[in-house]
């Protein structure tokens, strides 16, 4: 089983992204790269702990590449806005790859600098690669709230 580390903005539609990989056999979103031990969603939007709304991943290399989930990765965000996905704003929305192996660290670094080099955005990228650290799993009402959002819409009541 491998382990992947991802932020990109709000939690909450990139782990749905991850979810519909095949070859993911689980994601979990939370708090990483901060310097704040168990912080709450509120401490992390306080923008005091360090931290980044995060998505982790584990999948099975033997259906999926780490070189995969990087690819979706870059493609559900903007990789050159530092510190905001759309709307959302502040250092917990940034852009980050925590990486797990130095194998991890150089593909990383790799797809970074191809995509810069692909001409597909003007602007740097402002994607930071950093090793993973402790990662804190959010409150429970933030694992899955897209596909939870769903259903309860698809849910007759009345």
């Amino acid at each position: 089983m491998g382990k992947a580390t991802f932020a990109a903005g709000c939690f909450w539609g990139v782990e749905e992204a991850f979810r519909k990989v095949k070859g993911v056999m689980s994601t979990s979103v939370g708090y990483a790269g901060g310097s704040f031990n168990n912080p709450t969603y509120e401490d992390v939007c306080s923008g005091r702990t360090g931290h980044a709304e995060a998505v982790e991943v584990e999948y099975d290399p033997s259906r999926v590449t780490y070189e995969d989930l990087l690819t979706v990765f870059w493609d559900n965000h903007d990789p050159t806005t530092l510190n905001r996905q759309g709307p959302d704003v502040g250092s917990q929305y940034r852009s980050a790859i925590f990486f797990h192996t130095l194998e991890q660290k150089a593909a990383a670094i790799a797809s970074k600098e191809n995509l810069q080099k692909s001409g597909r955005y003007k602007n740097p990228i402002a994607t930071e690669i950093t090793p993973a650290s402790q990662f804190y799993r959010a409150e429970d009402y933030h694992q899955q709230y897209v596909e939870k959002r769903e259903r309860g819409r698809h849910t007759k009541t009345g």
